[in-house]
């Protein structure tokens, strides 16, 4: 069988909060397979973190439910999604702003949503009244190989105004 992508993994788990580290973790070790920097690697863990924080604390709320996280690798890139069959989201437009929170009662700051997008390539976010809410990540690695070819150029460049 011919797949599009060059590796997946897909992972399924109650909406517990301790399993939020356990999620973050196995995305990360999947995602070592594209030989991410440090930071490229805590980049990864924290959107997904944000992401099955906000399926427990919002699309479930205090029942329990089922997360599911799909992730897949391609080249350079990891592509995360991650959902559930929560309560949906009223307005994403309006959930995507900045310290926007329907918990204003619980010691969250409203920056889920901007935080995966800030340390991801790409967020998309999908949801269904009553149906779930399904969040699609995306994350080109910089392979070692780009970042030294970078330098040198950088440096021929400097070499050249000098």
């Amino acid at each position: 069988m011919k797949s599009r992508y060059d590796n997946e993994m897909e992972l399924e788990f109650l909406s517990k909060s301790n399993n939020e580290a356990f999620a973050r973790i196995t995305v990360a070790a999947f995602a070592a397979q594209l030989d991410p920097t440090i930071e490229e690697l805590a980049d990864i863990k924290t959107a997904v973190s944000e992401a099955v924080t906000n399926c427990i604390i919002h699309g479930y709320e205090s029942t329990e439910g089922l997360i599911k996280i799909k992730a897949t690798l391609l080249k350079n890139e990891i592509e995360i999604e991650i959902s559930d069959n929560g309560k949906g989201i009223e307005n994403v437009e309006l959930a995507r702003k900045p310290l926007y929170t329907t918990k204003g009662d619980l010691e969250r700051s409203g920056m889920g949503f901007t935080i995966m997008e800030s340390f991801m390539d790409e967020v998309e976010i999908h949801s269904v009244l009553d149906i779930g809410t399904k969040v699609i990540m995306r994350k080109k690695i910089k392979k070692q190989e780009d970042v030294e070819e970078n330098a040198e150029k950088n440096e021929e460049k400097n070499a050249l105004i000098n």
